[in-house]
């Protein structure tokens, strides 16, 4: 074969060239992926458990990628450093109070950081900042937990099974109440008779509310009356305030006043002149005697009276003794 023709060396030109072009394309797809060309600025965090990160792995702010890890070194045996460097575009979107914590690219992708958004009101964070971070959960933790919840599910079911073994066959309360009939009826009863209770109840209820509507009414009507007797002695009272009728005259009136009470004056004399001729009458000579047999005479009166009430009190007693000897024998 020559390899001195022209065509050859056309040939191996454009290979050199695609070649070259090619590793071009990688170094500057690979350049940007590592930000190789674009300014950074660098964040670090602590991890007690880093679960699989490895340098060069993603870092997602708000579900975009911004940046790489850059570094990964145990500081001691509780802590693992991680170092990233982050595009410095986005460092004004990233606060001091931002955190990081470890997750994956889908169920079992590659892992990757995500840093969670700050509060409006923190300051931005500076190159160098060290942001607080979350420890991620470990899947073998998480199927350790699903084991143990499994068994607990098994035995669970294995004794759910046994309990509605033990209701199909009518064993205990539960049992008996779907397999006997007899419990069933009674449960039937029960409730007709819960209903049959609660159609009086209802009644008992209407017929009340009727009462109430009824005493309402009448009150109603009492009430009115009262305001209209209240009206009436309303009016009652302006005219005797006014001084119009008897009353009012006798009120506001002074010579009536007067009058009644010159007639009160009469009275009084003439019912002391009448007391005086009474006991002159009764103690005047002719009528002396008549007074003091009479006089006498009520007075053995009222001893005959004071002596048969004492018999009748004896009586009373001497009974009262017997009937308290006879409860005692």
């Amino acid at each position: 074969m020559d390899t001195h023709t022209q065509k050859f060396k056309v040939r191996l030109g454009l290979f050199v060239i695609g070649g070259l072009a090619l590793f071009t394309i990688a170094i500057f797809i690979i350049g940007k992926q590592k930000n190789l060309f674009n300014p950074v600025f660098k964040l670090t965090t602590t991890f007690y458990n880093v679960s699989g990160l490895q340098v060069g792995n993603n870092i997602r702010f708000s579900g975009i990628s911004v940046g790489t890890v850059d570094r990964i070194s145990i500081i001691n045996d509780s802590t693992v450093k991680v170092e990233m460097l982050v595009r410095k575009e986005v460092q004004q979107f990233i606060k001091a109070d931002c955190g990081v914590a470890i997750g994956s690219e889908g169920l079992i992708g590659d892992r990757l950081l995500i840093i969670t958004q700050g509060s409006t009101n923190a300051p931005m964070a500076k190159d160098g900042q060290h942001l607080t971070s979350t420890e991620p959960v470990e899947t073998d933790a998480i199927i350790a937990s699903l084991q143990v919840t499994s068994a607990s599910v098994e035995v669970v079911a294995s004794q759910l099974a046994e309990v509605m073994t033990n209701i199909n066959s009518g064993k205990g309360t539960l049992g008996r109440l779907i397999q006997d009939s007899t419990i069933a009826e009674d449960i039937n009863q029960t409730i007709l008779n819960f209903k049959e209770s609660s159609t009086r109840l209802n009644e008992t209820m209407e017929t009340s509310r009727q009462n109430v509507a009824d005493i309402m009414t009448s009150l109603k009507v009492t009430t009115n009356n009262t305001e209209g007797i209240t009206k009436q002695l309303e009016r009652s009272m302006i005219e005797i305030n006014e001084g119009n009728g008897t009353l009012g005259r006798l009120i506001y009136d002074t010579i009536i006043a007067g009058n009644i009470n010159s007639t009160i004056y009469n009275l009084n004399k003439t019912t002391e002149s009448l007391n005086s001729t009474i006991d002159a009458f009764q103690h005047s000579l002719l009528l002396r005697g008549m007074f003091r047999k009479k006089a006498e005479a009520e007075e053995l009166k009222r001893i005959e009276e004071a002596k048969q009430l004492d018999k009748e009190d004896k009586k009373a007693k001497k009974e009262e003794e017997a009937k308290e000897e006879i409860e005692e024998k």
